[in-house]
């Protein structure tokens, strides 16, 4: 089922009564890093910070106008999808129950109920989100709630694709010669913008942000048909969909699996700590793929170009960035761990301190086990202001006899130790 550019901007109207539309803004850092012109579209500005509100608004909007009696919805998530249905659900005074997994972080938690406030329930189901929505589903058919998908569902793939009514209004002409990256998830957000902007005659061009570990878009373009990813990283929450939704792929399926870019994990990190320090811009990772994939082009194919980012969410948990700002390092090749072979010697430590530079600082120094009565593993984590320091460092280890493994990249390893 097409998408109906006047029923797509009857549901932009109706969300007037939530929020105004979301700024498109030029944004001169990223335009002359690149030479594009290059906007953002501004989805964390949103009430609750992310482009869910949209859809789920959509959806309870016609289901309520479909059958006034129904006062009873249910969804499962642990993310954006949950805060934009509280919100929602608050609006249109109905009974909402969140199902959301046991080990959602307590901030997300929060979060749901004050957006949610008297309106909404939360209830901890399980480890992981398969059980949660399996929960959720059973629920529903007991209490003859209505359940709200996350992205499967047509009237949610319209909710979405008000995000495109927006641009082309705020864009104008320029649209039409326009690239435009969005970033995928499930696909609601793809579906409608390019449906939408299909509908409406425009020329615009399209690419595909997906998380590295979760190409779920890009495996099934590839196969020709929707394939269920066996492994799954979640480093990028709001993205990490082991499966594209039905819907959503028959609305895509025209496009090219090359028209996806695959966005390694640590590069997206480096790009939120970019967006942070320079541009003050908090962006949660599914937040940052359009952004990133503009590390994708060269300077040459984008001078001149007009782009624009969908930026699709700014919920992030500041307790992650600890472990963002260490992938970042890692990704730039400014830290990197090793495991040495430590002689049981005195002096050895002073041996090894003196052969580091000016710019090279230990920051993870763990004794893991004595591999001999004379030696010793250790775990050494190494941090530099350039990254071009490291080659020459190990050289100075090599010539200076010591025994040594650098496991930056070995993730099985890494993931034990660091």
């Amino acid at each position: 089922m097409s998408l109906k550019p006047a029923q797509v901007l009857e549901a932009g109207e109706a969300l007037r009564g939530l929020f105004e539309p979301t700024p498109l803004q030029l944004n001169d850092y990223l335009s002359k890093k690149t030479g594009a012109r290059v906007y953002l579209k501004r989805e964390d500005l949103t009430p609750v910070r992310s482009y869910k509100l949209r859809g789920a608004f959509n959806f309870l909007r016609k289901a309520v106008e479909r059958d006034p009696g129904q006062k009873h919805f249910v969804c499962a998530s642990a993310g954006n999808h949950a805060q934009g249905f509280a919100y929602v659900c608050r609006h249109f005074s109905r009974k909402g129950v969140v199902f959301m997994p046991v080990t959602t972080p307590q901030q997300k938690i929060d979060k749901t109920r004050i957006f949610g406030g008297e309106f909404i329930e939360v209830r901890l189901v399980g480890d992981y989100f398969d059980a949660c929505y399996r929960a959720a589903e059973d629920y529903a058919g007991e209490h003859g709630a209505l359940m709200v998908p996350p992205f499967d569902h047509a009237d949610i793939i319209e909710g979405q694709a008000t995000v495109a009514a927006e641009i082309e209004e705020q864009l104008g002409p320029a649209l039409d010669d326009a690239l435009m990256i969005l970033p995928v998830g499930g696909g609601g957000l793809s579906a409608g913008v390019t449906g939408y902007l299909d509908a409406a005659g425009k020329a615009t061009r399209f690419a595909f942000a997906e998380p590295a570990g979760a190409p779920s878009l890009h495996a099934s373009l590839e196969n020709g048909k929707r394939q269920r990813l066996e492994k799954v990283d979640t480093f990028v929450d709001g993205a990490a969909v082991a499966e594209i939704g039905r819907e959503n792929f028959k609305r895509l399926k025209h496009f090219s699996a090359e028209d996806v870019h695959l966005v390694p994990e640590n590069r997206l990190c480096a790009t939120i700590v970019e967006m942070l320090n320079i541009e003050g811009v908090v962006l949660e990772p599914a937040g940052a793929l359009s952004i990133d994939t503009l590390k994708d082009y060269s300077r040459q194919v984008l001078k001149g170009k007009t782009v624009v980012a969908v930026v699709s969410g700014g919920n992030f948990d500041f307790e992650r960035l600890p472990e963002v700002k260490e992938r970042a390092l890692r990704f730039e090749g400014l830290k990197k761990y090793f495991i040495f072979r430590f002689p049981q010697r005195p002096g050895a430590l002073r041996d090894f301190l003196d052969l580091l530079g000016p710019d090279d600082d230990i920051t993870r120094f763990e004794y893991l086990k004595k591999s001999a009565r004379n030696f010793g593993s250790v775990l050494i984590g190494l941090e530099t202001k350039d990254a071009r320091n490291f080659p020459a460092l190990m050289k100075k280890f090599e010539k200076a006899g010591w025994s040594f493994q650098d496991i930056t990249e070995n993730d099985t390893i890494a993931s034990l130790l660091v």
